[in-house]
């Protein structure tokens, strides 16, 4: 049983609109978005609820708690609704607690209730780290997940006393653990271990490196589509696209390449939070990471609006199937009518998501790598 009025207790208001006397046009996201509160929480037809987190103190202890996503919502809630099919409601930002463990447990709460009625979550932070919070409400219910980081590190450094520099330990070696899948998207391979590049492709997990990602963008669809959880460190983006980073590289995604990865991750039915992290407003300069965030967001809607209007994959009618033998195996291939979005068959009979790259590759009697991996994964 849900018990959504009760997270307004871990939850400030939203008070920004009323502050500031801002009037909204009413093609803007601001007329649109609905603002939540103890005496109107009926989120039954919401395709996306928002909640902020400003806590710091994972990164940096000495950092306050930060009002970046106030910032951020500023800058979204003046763009233009163009999805009217997709129902956005507002929920506030997390209280902060008076331990870092307080913040991110009041965080785990919330998301619970909303995972429990089935809401897609999007988390503007804060700290990488409260990524944690997104994965301890699967850990808690024992469901098994995949699992999708974006970031320029890979945040495994045991030997850090600083849990952002570390906090993936706790989610990849926790006994007993419910990753079935790990992807990590977007590291520069100046800045991480190659050991532990090595030990991620002995488990089977997938890192794929800034370079290769950028190469075919349009890869990482199908990893967002097959994901539970996943979260962005704004380090992954460039720091000339994305300045309030003062961690970031001169290397990274470029602004517009992250706004196609986060519209990717809207148009995955399967997603449950989405988190994006790292944003400290006192260094962005004119706004431009904020705006940047904001935008990021708009193609987030964008992508469920796309995954709105997708079919099951029980509605045969509404796919293209091929047939295809590659390497003395038997497997179909499925495309989608509305969408053009790929699956496949494994050996298993379940369809997995996958790309026309896929596709090409097995037309050439080649084993798609995609395949190969989700099979080892079987065994």
């Amino acid at each position: 049983m849900s018990n959504i009025k009760e997270i307004f207790h871990y939850i400030s208001p939203l008070d920004f609109i009323e502050a500031e006397s801002i009037e909204y046009m009413p093609t803007q996201l601001g007329k649109h978005i609905q603002i939540l509160n103890e005496h109107n929480y009926d989120l039954e037809n919401i395709d996306i609820v928002l909640i902020g987190c400003g806590e710091m103190r994972g990164q940096n202890e000495a950092l306050s708690f930060s009002n970046g996503p106030y910032e951020i919502r500023k800058e979204l809630y003046k763009l233009h609704y163009w999805h009217p099919d997709v129902k956005i409601a507002d929920l506030g930002n997390i209280v902060q607690g008076a331990t870092l463990n307080d913040t991110k447990a009041a965080l785990k709460t919330v998301l619970t209730e909303l995972h429990q009625i089935g809401k897609k979550v999007l988390i503007l932070g804060g700290s990488h780290d409260l990524t944690l919070s997104q994965y301890d409400v699967f850990k808690d219910r024992e469901e098994i997940i995949d699992f999708t980081i974006i970031d320029m590190l890979a945040d495994l450094d045991d030997s850090s006393e600083n849990r952002y520099d570390s906090y993936l330990m706790e989610a990849l070696t926790y006994i007993p653990n419910f990753v079935r899948h790990f992807n990590l998207v977007g590291f520069q391979s100046y800045f991480v271990n190659p050991n532990l590049i090595e030990t991620f492709d002995k488990l089977c997990f997938d890192c794929i490196r800034l370079g290769k990602a950028r190469e075919d963008i349009e890869m990482l669809e199908p990893i967002m589509r097959s994901t539970q959880i996943a979260s962005v460190d704004i380090n992954a983006i460039r720091y000339s696209d994305a300045p309030a980073n003062k961690l970031a590289s001169p290397n990274g995604f470029y602004g517009d390449e992250m706004c196609m990865i986060t519209r990717f991750a809207g148009m995955s039915s399967c997603l449950s939070s989405f988190g994006i992290y790292g944003y400290i407003p006192e260094n962005d300069t004119e706004n431009i990471t904020a705006k940047l965030i904001a935008q990021m967001i708009w193609y987030y809607i964008d992508g469920v609006c796309i995954e709105k209007n997708e079919s099951p994959l029980s509605e045969k009618d509404q796919f293209i199937e091929y047939q295809i033998t590659f390497t003395d195996n038997n497997t179909l291939f499925l495309k989608s009518k509305k969408t053009n979005r790929w699956w496949m068959k494994l050996p298993s009979d379940s369809f997995i998501p996958c790309s026309q790259k896929d596709y090409f590759t097995a037309c050439n009697n080649e084993i798609p790598e995609r395949w190969m991996r989700e099979v080892e994964r079987l065994v």
